[in-house]
C-alpha cells in the first residue's frame, strides 16, 4: 500500500471520529438544552420501620394502630435543563391497623426534588428530598395528621423518548398530632410524646413509572 494510500485512509479515520465526536456534541447540546413537564404513577410499599409514639412499645397488650401498607402516587413536576427535578406528589396507602380501623388509610401530599447524578445515559441514579403534610384515619378520614419528611435515593431508566420508569427508596419521617383511640380496648392517647405530637418512621419502596412532555425553548 502506498503512502498516499495510508494518508487517505488516515484521513478518512479522522473524519469519521470527528463527525461522531461532533454528533455526539451535538445529542449532548440538545440534552442540556431540553426541559421537561414529568408526570406519572407508582405503586408503593410502606414498610413501618418503627411507630413506637403511635403504637407504644411499653404497653404490649395495646394493639398497634399503624403497621406496614401498599398504596399508589401520583406526580407531576418539572425537569429542569440542570441535574434538578421539582414536583409534587400525592400519595395514599391502606395499612395495617390491627383491626381497629375498617379501612386505615394514610394519605400523604409532599413537594418533592431530585438530584440526578448522570444526564449522559440511559440508566441514571438520583438523590430525593421531600417535604409536605399527611393525614391518617380510617376510610379516608383523619384520626390524626402532621408534617412529614423524607430522603431518598433511586435509578431512573429512560426506556424511549418521552418514557421513564425507576425505583426509588425513601426514609421517611411522619409527625402525628395526638389523639384518643377509642377503638382499643379501654381509651388510649396515641403519638403524645413530644408537646402533644409523636414520630413515626417508614421505609418506601418505589416503582415509577413517568412520562416526559418536552417544553419550547424559552
Amino acid at each position: 500500500m502506498t503512502r498516499a494510500t495510508y494518508t487517505v485512509a488516515i484521513l478518512t479515520s479522522l473524519g469519521c471520529w470527528s463527525s461522531r465526536s461532533l454528533a455526539a456534541q451535538e445529542q449532548q447540546r440538545l440534552t442540556s438544552d431540553s426541559h421537561f413537564i414529568q408526570y406519572g404513577v407508582s405503586f408503593v410499599a410502606e414498610n413501618v420501620v418503627w411507630a413506637g409514639d403511635v403504637c407504644p412499645v411499653t404497653d404490649a397488650a395495646t394493639p398497634c394502630v399503624l403497621g406496614s401498607g401498599f398504596g399508589a402516587t401520583i406526580r407531576l413536576g418539572y425537569r429542569s435543563r440542570s441535574p434538578w427535578y421539582f414536583g409534587g406528589a400525592y400519595e395514599f396507602s391502606h395499612h395495617d391497623s390491627s383491626n381497629l380501623l375498617r379501612l386505615a388509610i394514610l394519605q400523604q401530599l409532599r413537594a418533592e426534588g431530585r438530584y440526578y447524578f448522570d444526564q449522559e445515559t440511559r440508566l441514571t441514579p438520583y438523590a430525593s428530598g421531600a417535604l409536605g403534610a399527611m393525614i391518617y384515619g380510617n376510610e379516608w378520614g383523619a384520626k390524626s395528621g402532621g408534617p412529614s419528611a423524607s430522603l431518598g435515593v433511586g435509578l431512573e431508566y429512560q426506556a424511549d423518548a418521552s418514557v421513564v420508569v425507576g425505583l426509588g427508596l425513601s426514609w421517611r419521617t411522619l409527625v402525628f398530632r395526638n389523639w384518643t383511640d377509642t377503638e382499643s380496648p379501654g381509651i388510649v392517647r396515641r403519638a403524645d410524646r413530644y408537646f402533644g405530637f409523636g414520630l413515626g418512621h417508614l421505609i418506601a419502596l418505589e416503582l415509577t413509572l413517568e412520562v416526559r412532555n418536552p417544553l419550547p425553548r424559552w
